[in-house]
């Protein structure tokens, strides 16, 4: 007896299947192949990019690409940072791998450089940190949602003003401003413009074009 299932009529109607890989990935494919392109580009040029939040993920990426680049070079690194802040922690993770490796690394500020971005900044020597016109910086004390039993807060706060205490140290080394200048800053959000910032000492001049880093 003839089974039909071995041999099923065709619906006329039917429309030819897609092919998952060529048509339905295609776009996906394209994307990957573009970040890879820039990915490639971007080493290439020696530049790391420091946009965003500050975090765990963020500073080990960035710690990756600083160990990658001077490990295949010791030719200058520069590192673009627009930056809102974040973790202190991490920010401090980013700071010192600045001053780990030896490649020297030129810190370029653009859009808004701010808290744990600025002391990211600051890691490079002042010859070394320059910005863009338009960037705007921004130094504060470390802020900390506090909380549990009172013996946790008092050890809590207790770490934010040795924090606050080290980051205003910081400050102070790099922009030769009197210590308790830069504690009293700190205070409250402390804004500077691109000019501003140079006056303080954050910043060591302003550029305009690709071909004024050195």
């Amino acid at each position: 007896m003839h089974d039909p299932m071995e041999d099923p009529m065709e619906d006329p109607n039917d429309e030819p299947m897609e092919d998952p890989v060529t048509d339905n990935d295609k776009p996906t494919t394209d994307a990957a192949k573009g970040e890879r392109i820039v990915e490639k580009l971007s080493f290439e040029s020696r530049f790391v990019l420091v946009f965003g939040e500050i975090n765990s993920a963020a500073a080990r990426t960035v710690c990756e690409r600083l160990i990658a680049l001077a490990q295949e070079s010791d030719a200058p690194i520069r590192m673009l940072i627009s930056s809102p802040g974040g973790h202190v922690e991490s920010g401090d993770a980013i700071h010192d791998m600045i001053k780990f490796v030896r490649a020297p690394v030129t810190t370029i500020g653009t859009g808004w450089v701010a808290s744990a971005g600025t002391h990211i900044f600051l890691a490079a020597p002042k010859e070394r940190r320059v910005c863009l016109p338009n960037t705007r910086f921004m130094i504060h004390q470390p802020a900390g949602g506090m909380g549990g039993q009172a013996s946790d807060i008092a050890i809590q706060a207790k770490e934010i003003l040795r924090t606050r205490e080290r980051i205003a140290r910081t400050i102070s080394q790099e922009t030769g401003k009197p210590h308790a200048q830069v504690l009293t800053d700190m205070e409250r959000d402390y804004w500077m413009n691109a000019e501003e910032a140079v006056t303080y000492g954050i910043v060591g001049k302003i550029i305009q074009r690709h071909d004024q880093l050195s």
